[in-house]
């Protein structure tokens, strides 16, 4: 056998374990198909709202709709190994008070049917075809991770869709160390195998006492839900982002001077997935842009510093 070859069964199994880790740590699946008023997603929680599906282009798009049901909709774009079950409840609930939120699993991601893309610039298409078909003419994106990524992409292809960004725990095209995130996340992963912890301990959260305290009050909050959970991510999939990750990673700069849309950007000092400096060299990009960066916080700073944060975001949002 080459070392190709072992080197590609060695990550499909490593993949396997590590997703399997992810899953243990999550409450098993149980996401049944439903359909909602508005009125019932108006008074929900993210703990309570229905799963939905809408089917576009023959895909079953996954998504999560709640809160007020005027004004311009927030879309959540999330980030690597993620189904809906990731996002914090206290941001999306805190987003959700005054603001009509929807999130969603791309092709291929949960519970969405679909082969999974394998680059961020198909994700975006999927994403815009998403928000086209809920029938929405103008969104909000917040994009944490690849997700923030995926947001760019919707703005440079279709600037029209977007009035506001919230760009978290990201970069642009072509910066340093995102082509090589799967090196990071796949040695914190395993780290969480032997330590019998959830891997967002690890890859969302410094190791300081106060990273450590705010991991597992975060990874508490995950578990709040516990009916209707979304289904975790195939090995497939987690492999295909890996891809688009990698490709992304290795792209030439984009020409983010065109973005005249404002943009939050927010990220934790010491976020080990997307360097920093990606995050300073994002906003500095951006001319529109306002820059939060959270000290002793890691790749989830937006988590940890949540109680900051959503009113820092709704009051970007009202503006």
């Amino acid at each position: 056998m080459s070392y190709l070859s072992r080197a590609s069964l060695c990550l499909l199994a490593l993949s396997a374990a590590l997703l399997s880790a992810c899953a243990t740590a999550d409450k098993p699946s149980t996401t049944a198909r439903t359909t909602t008023s508005a009125t019932t997603t108006q008074n929900a929680t993210w703990k309570t709202v229905p799963t939905q599906f809408i089917t576009v282009d023959g895909m079953d798009y996954a998504y999560r709709e709640l809160g007020q049901h005027s004004g311009t909709p927030v879309i959540f774009l999330v980030h690597l190994a993620a189904v809906l079950d990731n996002w914090d409840p206290r941001l999306v609930d805190g987003i959700a008070a005054t603001h009509h939120v929807i999130a969603f699993d791309n092709r291929g991601i949960g519970a969405s049917t679909g082969k999974p893309a394998d680059t961020i610039e198909q994700m975006a298409d999927d994403a815009i075809s998403f928000i086209q078909a809920k029938g929405f003419t103008q969104v909000d994106l917040l994009g944490f991770s690849m997700g923030g990524m995926i947001a760019q992409e919707i703005v440079l292809k279709e600037p029209q869709l977007v009035r506001k960004l919230i760009l978290a725990g990201t970069g642009p095209a072509g910066g340093p160390g995102i082509s090589t995130v799967a090196g990071v996340a796949n040695y914190d992963l395993m780290r969480a195998i032997f330590t019998g912890q959830d891997p967002k301990q690890y890859l969302f959260f410094t190791r300081t006492p106060n990273g450590i305290a705010a991991g597992r009050n975060f990874l508490g909050r995950l578990q709040e839900r516990t009916d209707n959970r979304d289904k975790e991510i195939s090995v497939r999939a987690y492999l295909a982002q890996l891809r688009a990750l990698k490709a992304w990673g290795r792209k030439p700069a984009q020409d983010l001077s065109v973005v005249t849309q404002p943009a939050l950007v927010a990220n934790g000092d010491h976020d080990r997935m997307v360097p920093i400096e990606n995050t300073y060299d994002l906003a500095k990009r951006l001319p529109n842009s306002e820059l939060i960066v959270y000290p002793d916080a890691g790749h989830g700073g937006i988590f940890q510093f949540h109680e900051d944060f959503v009113p820092r975001a709704l009051a970007f949002l009202a503006k």
